[in-house]
Formats: structure tokens, C-alpha cells, sequence
């Protein structure tokens, strides 16, 4: 198993060891020593999945004041899974890091407190879940346009399938004209 550190403090792509033989295959998708030892020491405590079509893309979300990390992984299909780094303290404040996830290469990513998440569908469907260190609390959720100019992340699709609430988020600037990052968010600081 192994856990390749990214640009940004606390993210991590997880690569598993996959056993495969005649039957089929195995790989452990999380153990909490192995990914302790990776970087990813957080406890879980809800698991979320969701079904998604091609050119969908969902994001960029986060929590507030209960903020979550996300362990990511496609059970089905592939996604294009991307990291914005907005934690106030962080030299690497409003950059971020993308990966493709897929049921073919078994790989995660691990998203850290403080951190925005989304994910544009690369395949007809993907199946996707994701263990989280806190509860989702729909009233502490808050989001970023996904095509924020100064963000400029190249999605995948121009053809984008949004949410209505995903189509009205902010801007980074507009977000942080609303929020307070350093008095209303208790953001977790990067290692």
C-alpha cells in the first residue's frame, strides 16, 4: 500500500495493494493502523456513496464549523476528484489538486479538513463513496463555484451537469467575503 503526499499539507492519494488470481481480486480499502502510519490518522464516523452520471460535476463543497475530511473511493466507473485548499493558515491557500479515481485503479483520495471537494464524472456512470470524520450537517455545508476564474481548475467536460444549489455558488472571493475564515471556521491548521 501506498500513501503519496500532494502539494497540499493532509492530502493523500492512496494507492492499495490489489490481490488478484483466477477468482477475482482483494484489497483492504481502509485499515485504521496502515492508514494511520499513511498520514491519515482522522476516526470515520459516516460513509456517504453516490451514483453519478457522465459530465456530472459536484462541488466544490465543504462544512464550516463541523468540518470534514473525506476518504474517496469509485466503486463503479471513474471520476476526475479534486482538493481546494482554503484553510486561512496554509501557504498553500487557494490551490488545489486533482486525481482520477476509478473502480479500475482502486486508488482514494483523501481529502483533509479544511479542504473544498469536488469531482467531475469521467465514465457513463460512477459510483462513488466516501467515509467522513464528522456528520453531514446540510446547514453547515457551504460551496465554490466550480469554475472560479482564479481557482482555474480545467474540468474535464464543458458540458458540466450541475445541481441547482451547485450552479449558484460563489466565487473563492465572494466566499470569503461571507464567511470569516479566521474568526467564524474552525478550520484544521496543515501539518
Amino acid at each position: 500500500m501506498q500513501f503519496r503526499a500532494t502539494e497540499l499539507a493532509g492530502v493523500v492519494i492512496v494507492e492499495p495493494d490489489v490481490h488478484r488470481d483466477a477468482r477475482g481480486y482483494f484489497l483492504e480499502t481502509y485499515h485504521a493502523g496502515k492508514y494511520g502510519a499513511g498520514g491519515i490518522r482522522a476516526p470515520f464516523v459516516q460513509d456517504n456513496q453516490s451514483c453519478s452520471s457522465r459530465n456530472t460535476i459536484r462541488g466544490l463543497h465543504m462544512q464550516l464549523r463541523k468540518p470534514q475530511g473525506k476518504l474517496v473511493r469509485v466503486l463503479a466507473g471513474e471520476i476526475w476528484d479534486v482538493a481546494v485548499d482554503v484553510r486561512a493558515s496554509s501557504p498553500t491557500f487557494g490551490r488545489w489538486v486533482a486525481t482520477v479515481l476509478s473502480s479500475d485503479n482502486f486508488s482514494q483520495l483523501y481529502i483533509p479538513e479544511g479542504c473544498a471537494h469536488g469531482f467531475c464524472v469521467l465514465s457513463q456512470n460512477a459510483l462513488i463513496e466516501y467515509k467522513c470524520t464528522a456528520l453531514y450537517d446540510p446547514g453547515d455545508e457551504v460551496g465554490i463555484a466550480y469554475d472560479d476564474g482564479t481557482l482555474a481548475i480545467p474540468w474535464p467536460t464543458n458540458e458540466p451537469t450541475l445541481s441547482n444549489r451547485d450552479q449558484r455558488n460563489p466565487t473563492l472571493a465572494e466566499f470569503l467575503e461571507r464567511v470569516s475564515l479566521t474568526k467564524e471556521v474552525a478550520l484544521a491548521r496543515p501539518d
